[in-house]
């Protein structure tokens, strides 16, 4: 296989991943905006497991009095608008956006699913579908920038 065959794998691989990580960036926002106006209805109930009220009534449900919800509905907005950017653009500091606070958000993640675990012992389905979500666009930052690293090297 010579390095132009090489070179067109990797660009067919990265117009997927360019399509699909908008994607799951619209299904993060989408689902933050619904939990931060479930939370200040005062009211949510889950549909597939018990949990969501607890989870969301719990003190761990703010910082510094603005709902995790609302947060996670701006990281979602901000990486979305990272990723179209890069992707009309090129821009480096969109890359730049996309590489890191995607991995911010999964480390995030995984501290508000510990503590749903093992401290407020509830969990609410909403925020294990942004949980996963922030997984995979983590795990999507990471094949883009290594897929620009080896597109730079050929």
């Amino acid at each position: 296989m010579t390095s132009l065959d090489n070179s067109s794998k990797n660009s067919s691989k990265l117009n997927k991943i360019y399509f699909i990580f908008p994607i799951f960036a619209l299904i993060g926002f989408i689902d933050s905006v619904y939990l931060a106006a479930k939370y200040y209805s005062g009211n949510i109930s889950c549909s597939l497991i018990s949990g969501c009220q607890e989870v969301l009534s719990s003190p761990y449900s703010e910082i510094a009095g603005v709902p995790v919800a609302l947060l996670g509905a701006l990281y979602y907005l901000f990486i979305l608008i990272a990723i179209m950017l890069y992707i009309d653009s090129q821009n480096k500091w969109a890359l730049k956006i996309v590489s890191v606070f995607p991995t911010i958000g999964f480390l995030f993640s995984i501290w508000l699913t510990y503590l749903q675990a093992y401290v407020i012992k509830s969990f609410c389905q909403y925020c294990i579908l942004s949980a996963l979500t922030s997984t995979i666009l983590f795990i999507l930052s990471i094949m883009i920038i290594n897929k620009k690293e080896a597109k730079q090297l050929l």
